[in-house]
């Protein structure tokens, strides 16, 4: 894939942050200059992506899509420039965990979004477990980050108005070692303790499920 197409895909991802949202953001001090990383959000929309990429310059963010976002040809191009992997939900995909791994060697940012797929109304859902798997196996540290105020984009844009996008960005933390075999439940009892961490930087009225159990 060439530097070209990436180019000219991150300068509109600039040109529609500036024309689509007011940006409001806190905490990017603890986004570390160097070295691998786990970056674990909410996901509310489709523009996150293109809004975090802007604002992690001259870092670059790789994270997992859906595997069928590639059946749409310009959304495939896309995430091909912007190196995205793709992930077959529903399944253990080996493939996916492993390239995952190797970024994360490799000392580059991994964006996660646990709930695996959007909810639309900003608040939090449940997280899948796969997350505490490749938090636990990488080692690294876990950057959590919150958006909300995005979920208002397409009705704003149809009245010519910007949306106001907070998002904010909490310590870093990392996750105590196991030992032996995790099951199911232990893997998303890791999950939603990683998920907490986003949810304790969001107003109340987003933290969804992890607002009522807290």
């Amino acid at each position: 894939m060439g530097t070209l197409g990436r180019g000219v895909l991150d300068a509109v991802a600039v040109a529609v942050t500036k024309s689509l949202f007011r940006i409001h953001a806190s905490g990017l001090e603890h986004m570390p200059r160097h070295g691998p990383f786990l970056l674990i959000s909410n996901h509310v929309t489709g523009f996150e992506f293109p809004v975090l990429r802007t604002l992690l310059r001259p870092r670059r963010i790789r994270t997992l899509a859906k595997a069928e976002s590639w059946e749409h040809r310009l959304l495939g191009w896309m995430l091909d420039q912007w190196e995205s992997i793709p992930i077959k939900r529903g399944e253990s995909d080996m493939a996916a965990f492993r390239t995952s791994l190797k970024v994360l060697a490799d000392g580059g940012i991994l964006g996660i979004m646990p709930e695996g797929t959007r909810s639309h109304d900003g608040k939090l859902a449940r997280a899948n477990p796969g997350v505490s798997l490749l938090a636990l196996k990488s080692h690294c540290p876990i950057i959590p980050m919150a958006f909300w105020g995005i979920e208002h984009v397409l009705e704003n844009a149809k009245r010519l108005r910007r949306t106001d996008f907070h998002f904010r960005v909490g310590k870093a933390f990392t996750l105590t070692p196991t030992e032996g075999k995790l099951g199911r439940s232990d893997r998303q009892q890791i999950a939603d303790v990683i998920m907490r961490h986003v949810a304790d930087l969001m107003p109340p009225k987003y933290q969804g499920v992890y607002q009522e159990e807290s």
